[in-house]
C-alpha cells in the first residue's frame, strides 16, 4: 500500500525544518567558526615560523590545499 498524504507531508514539513535550521546557525556557531579558524592560523604561523611543516588540518580549515603549501619553496 501506499503511504497516507499525512504522512508524505510530515516528511517535507521536516525536511523543511532540518534545512532552515542548518542555515540558521546563530551567533554562537559564527563566534565558534571564527575562534577556531583563527586558531588554525595561529598554529599555521608559529610552524611555518619554527621551520616546520603545518598540519594538513590547520591548512584546510584555512582553504589552504596542503599539497600546494608543500611545494612551495624558502625564499
Amino acid at each position: 500500500m501506499s503511504s497516507s498524504p499525512m504522512l508524505q507531508r510530515k516528511g517535507r514539513t521536516r525536511a523543511v525544518a532540518r534545512e532552515t535550521n542548518h542555515m540558521d546557525r546563530g551567533l554562537f556557531f559564527f563566534i565558534g567558526d571564527f575562534f577556531n579558524a583563527f586558531g588554525s592560523a595561529a598554529a599555521a604561523s608559529r610552524a611555518v615560523e619554527a621551520g616546520r611543516k603545518s598540519r594538513r588540518g590547520d591548512l584546510k580549515k584555512l582553504a589552504i590545499n596542503p599539497a600546494a603549501f608543500d611545494r612551495i619553496g624558502r625564499v
